[in-house]
């Protein structure tokens, strides 16, 4: 991977934006979603349709819940700097770069690949902790941690 320097405050700003323009889309798609299992008929021809939809209405509802837990996650999320890796860091290894924050997942940020990671997650789990220059293995896969922004 190519040498880059990156704004870890951008970075945040960024991941936090994703987050609500999700909590957008889902808002809209909940509300779609409701307007129209209103408008179906009230007979029995339609009980499917309405089951459907209701399943479907709860299921945008628990994606919903956790966006905003996502939401609430990252007001957590600091700046600070360390040269270990904790909650908030940019850990850069030879292989991937992975954002300690919410389980966001992969995303592009100034043309390059991140991994946002809960702090609860295997991969984050293995790296709290370590510093530029240490190693560690995971499913197999061996890392050497570059840098820890």
């Amino acid at each position: 991977m190519q040498k880059a320097v990156y704004n870890k405050n951008e970075l945040r700003i960024f991941v936090r934006d994703m987050i609500s323009g999700k909590v957008k889309t889902l808002e809209f798609y909940l509300n779609f979603t409701l307007e129209a299992s209103r408008e179906i008929k009230k007979t029995s021809k339609y009980d499917s349709i309405r089951e459907e939809m209701q399943e479907e209405i709860y299921h945008l509802d628990k994606q919903m819940a956790n966006l905003k837990n996502m939401q609430q996650q990252m007001k957590m999320v600091l700046n600070s700097v360390s040269d270990r890796a904790k909650i908030g860091s940019l850990v850069i290894t030879n292989k991937a770069r992975f954002y300690i924050s919410v389980s966001l997942g992969e995303f592009f940020f100034e043309g390059d690949r991140f991994y946002a990671i809960s702090p609860e997650s295997p991969m984050a789990k293995k790296i709290m902790g370590m510093k530029a220059g240490e190693e560690f293995t995971l499913n197999k896969i061996h890392q050497k941690i570059e840098e820890v922004i």
